[in-house]
């Protein structure tokens, strides 16, 4: 069942639970994400980003998407992962999916109005929701408190940009980051200033940069000849308070990942002689989807579809 993300966060945010946005690159990461789903009775928001439209192509991923939410009755989004220029909001808009987000957290304030005002003219002529974002996501331990206003989201900001550019979502920058490596020392992550936008603003806010490298899954990639020195990410309590001070959409990808490399690696040093793909790709599918249904439960989503 195809939906918008407008539609499956509208209850979310009213509950106080997160739906978990799960990035895909290729057949094995879609099955585990819809697998996940339907084993929780959780929604879900299918993400793909424009770098996975370039490695596994446009048509090929939504064709798969739609398939699959055909066949389940679990609420399903289909969503554009930062999409950062009108050409590729269009491609993705053309084709069918049912959410498009629009980064624009790089340019200044009003440029950003602007570009957001024109996607969101786009999507909702088609009855497609529109996530921005506001403010640059990285680690906040070892900036000033200077820096640390230029790059986090303001919550006055925030309030005029709602305001100005009819945006259904809103992604905000409190201290988390993309990638493996969040965080030098302790996660630091401003809860007050979080509370402040929600207070200022009346839309679903989303987290990025969230994932929470899970230390067995490290510790099984690194025993198979990973060099993951230092990884490390958001703590489950830190994602419990942001969700309980109004988050209800959280982007995981790093620890997809790591689960499917860590997975792999284990195989095929495990089992040198395998060289059936489906044998290796086959383990590598179930950690993703082990790690999809503990973000669910996570995220209060299960049994909310």
């Amino acid at each position: 069942m195809l939906m918008t993300n407008k539609e499956i966060l509208a209850p979310a945010m009213a509950q106080k639970y997160a739906i978990g946005a799960f990035n895909i690159y290729n057949l094995e990461s879609l099955q585990a994400v819809i697998t996940a789903a339907q084993e929780e009775n959780s929604p879900m928001i299918v993400a793909v980003t424009p770098t996975a439209v370039k490695y596994a192509g446009l048509s090929h991923l939504t064709e798969l998407v739609k398939t699959a939410a055909k066949l389940t009755p679990v609420p399903t989004t289909l969503h554009l992962d930062h999409g950062e220029d009108i050409e590729t909001i269009k491609r993705c808009l053309d084709t069918g999916f049912t959410s498009v987000m629009i980064d624009g957290s790089h340019q200044d304030f009003e440029n950003n109005i602007v570009l957001t005002k024109e996607v969101v003219k786009l999507a909702h002529v088609k009855g497609v929701s529109v996530e921005a974002e506001l403010g640059r996501l990285t680690a906040i331990e070892e900036v000033s408190v200077e820096e640390k206003e230029a790059i986090l989201t303001d919550p006055e900001a925030a309030k005029e940009f709602v305001e100005r550019t009819d945006a259904d979502a809103l992604a905000v920058a409190i201290g988390t980051s993309h990638g493996a490596y969040k965080f030098k020392g302790e996660s630091k992550l401003d809860f007050e200033r979080l509370k402040e936008i929600k207070e200022m603003v009346d839309i679903p806010l989303v987290l990025h940069g969230a994932s929470g490298v899970p230390a067995g899954i490290i510790e099984k990639a690194t025993t198979y000849g990973a060099q993951l020195a230092g990884a490390k990410g958001v703590p489950d309590e830190s994602i419990r308070k942001a969700i309980n001070l109004g988050i209800a959409k959280i982007n995981i990808d790093t620890d997809l990942r790591l689960a499917f490399t860590a997975t792999i690696r284990e195989v095929l040093a495990t089992t040198p002689t395998q060289f059936d793909p489906r044998k290796i790709l086959g383990p590598a599918r179930e950690a993703m989807k082990e790690v999809v249904k503990t973000k669910m439960r996570l995220f209060g989503s299960s049994n909310k579809a």
